[in-house]
């Protein structure tokens, strides 16, 4: 099996650690896998390093300077490894067969490094263990550049899409994903799986265990797996990342009625939300996405299920003086747009919404998460907004 392992700066963040962090990469290649390591800057070394840039350094000696912690723990690595008797090499930028390579923008250049990626899968299938510095990269000209936060998983991960890899694996300071957080709530634990879509909207909102950026590069044809630096055993537990997140824009095939609910300070009444939603669906609605304002709430559903949703949540608003009233809106399509970053994109909803404004396509509603936009129009322009968003895209 070809492998690449990525440890995080807790878990080569002494001797110690690097040890055994160099124990499990033996014992892998012992069973016969293919091995190539991402290593990130040992723990803290990065901030130091920035901390003490106490001038006005330009983004050029700016990566020069911080690319240190990386270079430093891939020689450590590097020399753990050839201690145990394994063929080792550590690959930094400047060197010959360094494969992460940035265009003229900043943007990883694909064809290029998955060209020199297949250097690396020939390494790989002669014994070789080569060693990779996280979170660099190096442009057409040679200089030094950065994948931003969290770049060496986007390098691990980028570079198990571009040398074939079966798995990834990212060698963190938790145990995988956890049902809550541990330190906040009891009872928190493993999730033995998930999905790329459902770990992306996690990282996206704080869960720090994998980079959202890295999600980008899994494709359906390799596990990303999260596992604690503390198991000596790389290839079993902590929790498997499954599937590929695709960049889509879909639209609805039912006609759609949103059902909105007034009412005064609604947002700030403790259980209003639930009590309306939970009466939808104990009559059997399901809600395809909800929209809040100070004073409303919106529900969008099916329109064949709104004049039910309508009549129990009039009964709510009779027994609750909090609310005022319930309207329905019927006949409005749903166009969802997925992938990429969208919320780390300046300006991406505007770009979006920008060619409806062209086409006369009256926008009703907005709703975003942290990686799709659902925009709602009238079902007759449904297929003109599709087109002017697919156009876009």
């Amino acid at each position: 099996m070809r492998v690449i392992a990525k440890f995080g700066g807790t878990s080569v963040a002494d001797g110690e650690r690097v040890n055994r962090a160099a124990n499990s990469i033996a014992s892998a290649v012992a069973d016969g896998h293919e091995m190539s390591v991402v290593v990130s800057a040992m723990g803290g070394t990065t901030d130091r390093l920035l901390k003490q840039i106490q001038f006005d350094a330009s983004e050029e000696d700016r990566a020069e300077i911080v690319s240190m912690g990386e270079r430093t723990a891939v020689r450590m690595l590097k020399g753990a490894l050839e201690a145990r008797g394994i063929d080792s090499l550590f690959l930094e930028p400047g060197r010959e067969e360094w494969p992460i390579i940035t265009d003229a923008y900043g943007e990883v250049d694909v064809p290029e490094t998955r060209r020199r990626g297949e250097a690396i899968m020939d390494r790989m299938s002669e014994g070789v263990v080569p060693v990779l510095t996280g979170f660099l990269a190096e442009d057409h000209e040679g200089s030094i550049t950065t994948l931003g936060r969290g770049g060496s998983d986007t390098t691990a991960v980028m570079l198990g899409n571009y040398t074939d890899a079966d798995e990834v694996i990212i060698v963190t300071d938790v145990e995988g994903v956890m049902t809550g957080d541990p330190n906040v709530v009891e009872g928190a634990r493993n999730v033995g799986e998930i999905t790329v879509d459902e770990l992306r909207n996690l990282s996206f909102r704080g869960a720090e265990v994998i980079a959202p950026s890295a999600l980008t590069y899994k494709t359906g044809g390799f596990d990303v797996r999260v596992v604690h630096h503390q198991h000596a055993d790389l290839l079993t537990g902590g929790t498997t990342i499954e599937g590929e997140f695709e960049s889509l824009v879909d639209m609805q095939e039912r006609s759609l009625a949103c059902v909105t609910v007034a009412g005064r300070a609604i947002r700030n009444q403790p259980g209003v939300l639930s009590a309306l939603a939970g009466t939808v669906a104990e009559v059997g609605v399901n809600i395809q996405t909800v929209s809040s304002g100070l004073d409303s709430v919106t529900f969008y559903v099916d329109a064949d299920d709104a004049p039910e949703a309508e009549t129990v949540l009039h009964e709510r608003v009779i027994e609750n003086e909090v609310l005022s009233s319930v309207t329905v809106d019927e006949g409005l399509a749903s166009i969802r747009i997925t992938g990429g970053e969208i919320q780390r994109q300046t300006g991406a909803v505007n770009r979006l919404l920008a060619p409806l404004v062209g086409e006369h396509i009256f926008v009703h509603d907005i709703v975003t998460s942290a990686t799709s936009v659902s925009v709602f129009v009238e079902w007759d322009d449904r297929e003109a907004a599709l087109r002017a968003i697919q156009d876009v895209l």
